[in-house]
């Protein structure tokens, strides 16, 4: 029998040991970073902003838009600049510039178009602290456990969607709209940047150690232009956009939808908790047997099972614990899909790249973050119900981790072993 030591269902703590201070740093950031901390607490402001301003609350919506708009532009340059100028330097730059946006977005009045171009203007500024930054962390310094790593960082957004609301609301309370803003222009400025620059630390041989002078050549992995023009980098982004676009309209629809087939507002609300409850489990679950397995399976297994959930809401049931297992197979796949995309695109293309490459991939299942509400409302509208969207949210289920199934094996990018040198 082997010791538990050399058991594969262990957990090698040696890296965690070492790098505690990186993940530690990772978790901050990606609970701070703008797509999590505003989009969150964004709800706590829509009534406030209604009453100072008569802006209507569909018209508020569409901030969120102008948001995820604006940050498909960043991910696309922010990886240039880290190659350029360095990521440490391009991340504590933006942690700034970022909190001064914040506080300069308490200036806006009048027009709602003024709000619609601080959510554009935010990503722009906080560019070097989105969650690719940390993801990229994250990959460089743990590569044994790189997939539970990446989950546990990327469990930060269940740290933002618990305390941020809160905080927030309590600040409206105690003065008005304008101290949200104030109260996110502090984490960055009081928390994140004083964490960033103690403890953001990179390889000197990486090129975003330092700027583009440093040997791109020496990190392992494939460069930007042969990862844009590989069949393995254009599978992973298919099929993740496919995922990623039935998981958003179940997200933003299972509410409504179960309202629609007679459930109580309390019960509908009961359900989608379930979902809540296994995305933080399904993440860690995942990112734990990503190192241990062959990633493809393990990915098209974990984002294949919304499908289950899809035919479960297509039999209109109203029986609670069906309803419960639906919510649980979703909000699984959920759960999986940052980690799934962080870690494939780290595992098969290497580190020479990440941060271009990634950004990448995240601009496009941005893109397809935004557009999936429009086509599920269109679906709606033209049909009445929401049967088209669970048959879409089906079929992507079942397309997108099948294509997964193709990547065929993992090519060797390890880091050198000498990499996880202690961040002590």
């Amino acid at each position: 029998m082997p010791s538990p030591k050399n058991s594969i269902a262990a957990v090698d703590i040696t890296e965690f040991r070492q790098n505690w201070r990186i993940l530690t740093l990772s978790v901050i950031g990606i609970a701070i970073s703008i797509n999590a901390s505003l989009l969150y607490g964004f709800g706590t402001l829509v009534v406030p902003l209604e009453e100072a301003f008569g802006w209507e609350r569909s018209s508020l919506q569409a901030a969120i838009t102008f948001l995820f708009a604006s940050a498909v532009i960043s991910l696309q340059v922010v990886g240039w600049l880290n190659l350029r100028y360095g990521m440490k330097r391009v991340t504590m730059i933006s942690l700034v510039l970022i909190s001064l946006g914040y506080l300069a977005t308490t200036q806006i009045q009048g027009s709602i178009w003024m709000l619609y171009l601080a959510f554009a203007i935010l990503p722009l500024l906080g560019m070097g602290c989105l969650a690719v930054t940390w993801t990229q962390l994250l990959n460089i310094w743990f590569e044994k456990n790189r997939g539970l790593a990446l989950a546990i960082g990327l469990s930060g957004t269940g740290i933002t969607a618990a305390i941020v609301p809160p905080i927030l609301s309590w600040g409206i309370e105690t003065w008005d709209w304008r101290a949200a803003f104030v109260i996110l222009a502090l984490m960055n400025l009081a928390i994140l940047l004083p964490f960033t620059a103690k403890w953001l630390t990179l390889p000197e041989f990486l090129p975003e150690a330092s700027g583009s002078d440093v040997d791109t050549e020496a990190v392992p992995g494939v460069s930007y232009r042969e990862g844009l023009t590989s069949r393995k980098f254009w599978t992973c982004n298919i099929a993740l956009a496919l995922v990623i676009s039935s998981i958003v309209g179940m997200v933003t629809s299972t509410v409504p939808m179960l309202r629609d087939i007679g459930l109580s507002a309390e019960d509908a609300s009961l359900v989608f908790s379930f979902f809540g409850v296994s995305l933080i489990f399904g993440r860690i679950a995942v990112g734990y047997l990503l190192d241990r397995f062959w990633p493809p399976a393990i990915a098209a297994f974990s984002l294949a099972l919304p499908a289950v959930g899809c035919l479960i809401y297509l039999q209109g049931s109203t029986e609670l614990l069906p309803l419960f297992l639906a919510a649980i197979c979703v909000g699984f796949g959920a759960g999986a899909e940052f980690d799934i995309a962080a870690f494939l695109i780290a595992r098969y293309f290497g580190l020479r790249d990440y941060g271009r490459l990634f950004g990448f991939h995240q601009g496009l299942l941005t893109v397809a973050s935004a557009l999936a509400p429009l086509l599920f409302a269109g679906l709606l509208s033209h049909t009445g119900s929401y049967s088209a969207m669970l048959v879409y949210s089906l079929a992507c289920s079942i397309i997108g981790p099948a294509l997964l199934m193709t990547l065929g094996k993992v090519p060797r990018y390890a880091v050198a072993t000498n990499l996880n040198t202690s961040q002590a």
